[in-house]
């Protein structure tokens, strides 16, 4: 999506701006005091930066937030399609942080964005994570919702993705599909799904991401994780049930696990989008 046909009222649209790094050409919010500790906050599959637009108001008085959208997605895009998995994703995300001179003191990542999240943290100095609905499962998240093809097989035809941005991309499809996940969001960030899933390259990218995407040997790692790691699970997720989670910190050491009432979009249904409750656990665990 190029940044200049973005909506006028698109949430934290003036703080963002375009890196070129390597093949890649990140659309990246960066917002908070120059001098604060530096927080990399990642979207899941299928959404963008947008989606921590609750989130960043609170979290920005005390951190510098770096909210880049994943490649492919929004408004970020990338001439390496083959690089759209896990791993591949993770590293260019540090590259992406080489270059922009930041050392997060910590990753917060929803669904996908989560396990890119635990991905960067076993791989880095990265000293902690966040993952909210953290997607540790065959993907049945958002984008699971919101393009559910089969994307293994459909990802390489350049068709499927204007056919699918044709077909799902009507408002009230979009929020049926939303609410399926379990949460309820507001008029205006469904109107915010609907623009993303209407532009032809962000649906590329997020099929191109599922052909991708392997988790095996992440999963298999998670033991490896000897770092302070939070997993918030919505109670009423239905893209990625809450089991997944539970099970993730069980293999952690240093996991814990919070419940909550709400669906797989948390932090887009929580007024402070969750603010409060990660600058707590962030200062306590610093």
């Amino acid at each position: 999506m190029d940044p200049r046909t973005l909506p006028a009222n698109w949430p934290n649209r003036s703080a963002a701006r375009i890196h070129r790094v390597e093949r890649i050409d990140w659309w990246v919010l960066d917002t908070g005091p120059r001098d604060a500790p530096a927080l990399l906050m990642l979207h899941g599959l299928g959404a963008s930066g947008h989606s921590f637009r609750r989130t960043i108001p609170g979290l920005s008085t005390r951190f510098r937030l770096i909210v880049p959208d994943l490649p492919g997605h929004g408004c970020t895009r990338t001439h390496e399609r083959g690089r759209l998995g896990l791993g591949p994703i993770a590293e260019d995300l540090c590259t992406l942080c080489e270059a922009l001179g930041i050392a997060p003191t910590a990753v917060i990542g929803h669904s996908a964005g989560g396990a890119i999240a635990l991905q960067m943290a076993l791989n880095t100095a990265i000293p902690r994570v966040i993952g909210i609905n953290a997607a540790l499962d065959h993907f049945e998240g958002v984008a699971g919702v919101l393009f559910p093809l089969i994307a293994q097989g459909l990802a390489a035809f350049p068709l499927t993705a204007p056919v699918a941005a044709r077909v799902w991309a009507s408002p009230e499809r979009v929020s049926r599909l939303l609410d399926s996940t379990g949460s309820v969001i507001e008029p205006e960030g469904k109107a915010q799904y609907t623009r993303l899933v209407q532009d032809t390259e962000h649906v590329r990218g997020a099929l191109e991401m599922m052909a991708q995407w392997r988790l095996e040997t992440l999963i298999l790692n998670l033991p490896r994780l000897r770092k302070p790691a939070l997993l918030l699970v919505g109670t009423e997720d239905k893209a990625v049930p809450p089991e997944v989670s539970e099970t993730a910190a069980r293999a952690m050491p240093q996991a814990e696990l919070r419940k909550m009432a709400g669906g797989h979009l948390l932090q887009e249904e929580a007024p402070d989008g969750l603010s409060a409750l990660l600058t707590d656990w962030l200062e306590h665990t610093a």
